[in-house]
């Protein structure tokens, strides 16, 4: 494993998950009517601490464009899912609230899952696939999935929709990490005006609008604990399909090392669920904390 990547990697988790925190405390005060609409981001932009936080994700995201670019999405994607270990951090510093037997083994399940994976599969690059039909089949069905989740979010809003949203937001981030390193790829290969002249660049612009609604949306209406596991396992997930799928990326394929990358996934699952619905994570308003402001601002 490169080290730059490695910590590249880390880097951009940890300002992604210290961003969600704050993004989360401002965006849990938004007016109701705001839901899943961009004027949501033009309201948050009021807020100081909103714009810290995503101060932070931005950071987070170039950072992680970066490691994307020097490593095999395979490897980068399980990486950046340590986001919630940093979003823990910053939340237990502000609650107090000690690990406990819920928060260790969740860090346990995550830091293994991410390891076995990582060792097991051994992600190497390789030759993109230049088969269009492929390459639409796998975008196509990731964003048709997301816009479904969607749709069933806006229906059982009161209910199932920040982790709905949240799991849509992330299957387009997955989407986004793969266009982004497409894009770097074509700088390598002809600088400036070969990235411009595709549509890579401009889907990424799009992808992370609409992802960050989602993502604001399902913050406003719920504690984070119910959206920020959602988000984090879905993301790696796409993104891992995204590579092996049409980006060339390759990971061993024997029995020994499917059945550890299999178990490694499902770790990192188990170890996001857990960790967000750690106590020292923020309840928001649903959950005692002052009511909601009907303007920001």
């Amino acid at each position: 494993m490169s080290v730059p990547v490695l910590v590249l990697a880390l880097s951009a988790a940890c300002c992604l998950g210290f961003g969600f925190v704050l993004q989360q405390d401002a965006a849990q005060r938004a007016p109701l009517s705001d839901f899943l609409r961009p004027r949501l981001l033009l309201d948050l932009m009021k807020v100081p601490e909103w714009m810290a936080g995503l101060g932070l994700v931005v950071a987070g995201m170039a950072l992680g464009a970066v490691a994307l670019g020097q490593g095999e999405l395979s490897l980068v994607e399980p990486l950046l899912a340590t986001n919630l270990l940093f979003a823990l951090t910053l939340s237990r510093h502000r609650t107090r609230q000690a690990l406990g037997r819920q928060g260790w083994a969740g860090l346990a399940l995550l830091a293994g899952g991410v390891t076995a994976f990582v060792v097991a599969g051994r992600p190497t690059g390789g030759t993109a696939l230049t088969d269009p039909l492929r390459h639409w089949l796998i975008i196509g069905g990731m964003v048709g999935l997301a816009l479904l989740l969607t749709a069933c979010a806006k229906r059982w809003r009161l209910t199932w929709a920040p982790m709905l949203l949240a799991g849509a937001a992330g299957l387009l981030y997955g989407v986004q990490d793969a266009l982004t390193r497409v894009s770097g790829q074509r700088f390598e290969a002809g600088g400036l005006a070969e990235v411009l002249t595709g549509w890579q660049p401009y889907a990424v612009l799009a992808l992370g609008v609409t992802g960050l609604v989602l993502v604001q949306s399902a913050f406003e209406t719920a504690p984070l604990r119910m959206s920020l596991p959602a988000l984090t396992a879905a993301q790696p997930l796409a993104g891992i399909i995204c590579g092996v799928g049409f980006l060339g990326d390759r990971l061993r394929t024997d029995t020994g090392a499917l059945t550890w990358e299999a178990c490694g996934l499902a770790a990192i699952v188990g170890g996001i669920v857990l960790l967000g619905m750690h106590p020292a994570m923020p309840r928001g308003s649903l959950d005692g904390a002052p009511t909601r402001n009907v303007h920001l601002g």
